[in-house]
């Protein structure tokens, strides 16, 4: 399974989370499976920031790695992502988490996503779309989430289906 992170922390967040699933679902190569429901969490990193709005997706895609990587990218400048500042504001964030059982370790792209394991704001979602498969050091996301705090995620909005 391919899983895509999404967060957003400025504008309209989650209409911004909206308009990244619609752009991947349009796509040619990459069809939309699941979403997960919405979760607000407290920004990490740099913390003098507005609360994010985050989920997790599964999508199908003939393309590599690296071509999806380069599609998420342009999606996210299309909606208006400035990388100006690490862990800093952002209308979006399009992260690969994980890709079927792919692995690498690149200057551009790291797989699994290389702080999986640490981030709650992902495992959260992942767990409730994903919660029995492997997605990292051969863990599921429920095994990974038993060693993540999670006190400062909260249900935003329940996702209505598939």
């Amino acid at each position: 399974m391919i899983f895509l992170g999404l967060g957003s922390n400025l504008g309209d967040r989650e209409e911004n989370i909206n308009a990244a699933i619609t752009a991947l679902n349009t796509h040619p190569a990459i069809v939309v499976k699941i979403v997960s429901s919405i979760y607000e969490t407290a920004p990490i990193g740099y913390t003098d920031q507005p609360y994010f709005l985050n989920a997790v997706i599964i999508i199908e895609t003939l393309l590599s790695p690296f071509a999806l990587l380069a599609e998420c990218l342009d999606i996210e400048q299309a909606l208006g992502r400035i990388r100006d500042q690490r862990w800093g504001p952002r209308t979006i964030d399009i992260d690969i988490v994980a890709f079927d059982d792919y692995e690498c370790k690149t200057q551009v792209l790291t797989l699994p996503h290389p702080r999986l394991a640490e981030r709650g704001f992902v495992l959260v979602p992942l767990v409730e779309i994903a919660s029995e498969q492997k997605v990292c050091n051969r863990k599921t996301p429920a095994e990974l989430l038993a060693g993540v705090d999670i006190n400062e995620i909260t249900l935003y909005k329940k996702r209505l289906g598939r």
